[in-house]
């Protein structure tokens, strides 16, 4: 064997051990960003399309970056430190703060999961299942998912769900959208006065970064034992996962806009997305939206409460971990079931109005990401804490844009949801 075959045998050694490190690390950032697009997100990216057609996709590519930012910050923070975000708050910034933040973290996930349950039933209601019976089996399901497996087991299943959510896009391609437009609007910022236009615009933009995303990539980062030496593979699995998630919010607009914009059709809901996409899109796309729409609720309400029981676990020192026993972790499995099991109940009750509780998510989490971003942005410029891995000056750039930008935003959509809410009530009464 000459020099040259020798020289072309190993660097096929070494690309095939850099893909075999990237595979054992992988997991964190794509389960994470992918569960972004939780029933809630979707049905906004929905309604988004259906009322504006293509004219809000230049969003999702300004915003793609600034998720990848925030993510980004969390996989470093978790593989160089080896803490999770909510341990590092009550460490740097004190028990007030971190009570604070896990109080307001603790209501606000547990009513995106009460949002998400409701997306379970909905979506499942399209194929002729009711809730009574939908609820209680996906909540037991998903409970013994997280108890009984091992960290690597429930990986696997959380990163098979991410693969589901290729039905979207199967979903997009069978609309036969005019993908010449779509292309132009993508990069032709476009922007209305219209309250309409900037609440959606406002809408997608918070929906697209939620607070619970950096407690749990960083802890699952830590959960599943990466260390600093992983880094390089944990940020390019970040970015994988931040680029597939707004990837697949590309194309839910794509398919609603094609269709239901297209045509005049008003929605209020992701399952009137999937109900109305059939006699447009045809029946197949129809049924692979429902389906979409059911594999991210039941994922979001395995992840987001797992995220919630992580965060509080590590904020006040309790034992924590998929690979811990009940035994070992009664409170870390304590919250989870607590969280599971209320979220699916108040989805039980006959005529509860869900619109408060989606209101109520989306104050919390208003009044709760400026601040983490905030104290992330604090911990990633700590040289004592991160040393050589602090951000650079042209990240703190970004970051502090991203952190202004989306701050803002999330303050606005309260603001505005709040008003809407005062509104309707005064209304009614």
């Amino acid at each position: 064997m000459n020099e040259h075959d020798q020289g072309a045998m190993l660097r096929r050694i070494w690309s095939r051990r850099k893909i075999l490190a990237f595979l054992a690390v992988m997991g964190p950032g794509i389960i994470t960003a992918n569960v972004d697009n939780d029933a809630n997100g979707i049905a906004t990216y929905s309604m988004a399309g259906a009322a504006f057609g293509y004219k809000l996709l230049w969003v999702l590519f300004l915003i793609t970056i600034a998720l990848i930012v925030v993510q980004e910050m969390s996989a470093r923070m978790g593989t160089v430190t080896g803490k999770g975000l909510s341990d590092l708050i009550r460490e740097q910034f004190g028990v007030r703060a971190t009570v604070f933040v896990m109080s307001t973290l603790l209501l606000a996930n547990w009513a995106n999961t009460v949002g998400d349950f409701a997306g379970v039933a909905g979506s499942l209601e399209i194929f002729g299942v009711s809730r009574y019976i939908s609820i209680p089996l996906a909540a037991v399901l998903i409970w013994l998912l997280v108890l009984r497996g091992h960290y690597k087991q429930v990986e696997r299943a959380f990163l098979f769900a991410s693969l589901m959510y290729i039905t979207y896009v199967i979903s997009a391609i069978l609309a036969k959208p005019p993908w010449g437009q779509v292309l132009r609007e993508t990069f032709t910022v476009h922007f209305e006065a219209d309250p309409t236009y900037l609440y959606m615009l406002i809408g997608v933009v918070g929906t697209t970064i939620a607070p619970w995303m950096q407690f749990y990539q960083q802890a699952s980062t830590v959960d599943k034992g990466l260390t600093v030496r992983d880094y390089p593979y944990s940020r390019l699995d970040t970015i994988l996962g931040c680029l597939t998630t707004d990837i697949v919010a590309f194309f839910i607009v794509v398919a609603c806009a094609s269709t239901l914009y297209a045509h005049g059709v008003t929605i209020r809901s992701a399952e009137d997305a999937a109900i109305a996409l059939s006699p447009l899109a045809g029946r197949y796309a129809s049924l692979l939206f429902a389906v979409g729409l059911l594999n991210a609720a039941l994922f979001s309400v395995a992840i987001i409460p797992l995220s919630t029981a992580y965060a509080l676990c590590e904020a006040f020192g309790w034992e924590a971990g998929l690979d811990r026993t009940f035994r070992e972790a009664p409170v870390f499995y304590g919250l989870y079931t607590g969280m599971v099991a209320t979220g699916a109940l108040v989805i039980l009750i006959p005529g509860l109005p869900l619109i408060p509780v989606m209101i109520l998510s989306q104050f919390l989490n208003g009044v709760l990401l400026p601040v983490i971003l905030f104290y992330m942005l604090k911990l990633t410029n700590n040289k004592r804490l991160l040393g050589e891995y602090t951000n650079s000056l042209a990240f703190n750039v970004i970051a502090g844009a991203t952190v202004l930008i989306v701050g803002l935003s999330a303050i606005l959509l309260v603001g505005i949801s709040v008003v809407d809410a005062v509104k309707a009530a005064v209304v009614s009464f």
